[in-house]
Order: C-alpha cells, then structure tokens, then sequence
C-alpha cells in the first residue's frame, strides 16, 4: 500500500496560481500512474489529471485543460500539478491517487480505478 500526502493548497485570489504537491514514503512512485481528482462538497470525485509512471503520456479533463499541468520527479519521490488561472467555481477539495497500471506508460482519470489515496489538500479560491 502505498502512503500519499498532498500539500502546497491554500487561500487564493482569483486567476492566481498554486503548485500541488503528491509525496509518498516508503516506497518508491516510479512504478505508478499518478491521478489528480478534486471534489466539490455534495459531488462526487473528478478526475482531472494523470501521468504514466515513465512521466511521458498525461491527460486533463476538459475542465483544466490548458490551466492546471501535472508533472513529476522521480528523484524526489513526487507529482506536482501546477494550477493556473483559478477559479472560485474550482471545487476546493484536491486528491492525489496511485496505481500501477499494466504498462509503465498508462494513467488514466477514473477514481474508482485507483488504489491508494491522500487525505487530500484544500484549495479555497476568492472571487
């Protein structure tokens, strides 16, 4: 099993940015695809971005396309996700998740196909 911890969310203004930060210990992440998913209160999980444990093929969710960017660094054990131009419509609630896929070079957005789960960071963004 693997221990994930998410940080670097906080209070922002409107069209400011945040780095997410996904660490695990432990065990090393550069056999897992690593999603990010966010989650409004009342609604359910959404996927919005994920990298193959090579680093090499991701994808976004139609809603942070070409705003939020995923990446990793194997060295330091990590995956970030960059969030760009925030909106006070963004839900506030920011989940890091892994699995190892059947090859090294998938990843995939479905929270029910994950294995192991963060607690999660909050990321609250004012009008």
């Amino acid at each position: 099993q693997v221990q994930l911890v998410e940080s670097g969310g906080g209070f922002v203004q409107s069209g400011r940015s945040l780095n997410l930060s996904c660490a695990a210990s432990g065990v090393s992440l550069d056999m897992y695809g690593i999603g990010w998913f966010r989650q409004a209160p009342g609604k359910e999980r959404e996927g919005i971005a994920c990298i193959s444990a090579t680093g090499g093929p991701t994808q976004y969710a139609d809603s942070v396309k070409g705003r939020f960017t995923i990446f990793r660094d194997n060295t330091k054990n990590a995956v970030y996700l960059q969030l760009n131009s925030l909106r006070p419509a963004d839900p506030p609630d920011y989940y890091c998740a892994a699995r190892t896929w059947y090859s090294y070079s998938v990843c995939g957005i479905f929270a029910q196909a994950m294995h192991d789960w963060g607690k999660g960071t909050l990321v609250t963004v004012s009008s």
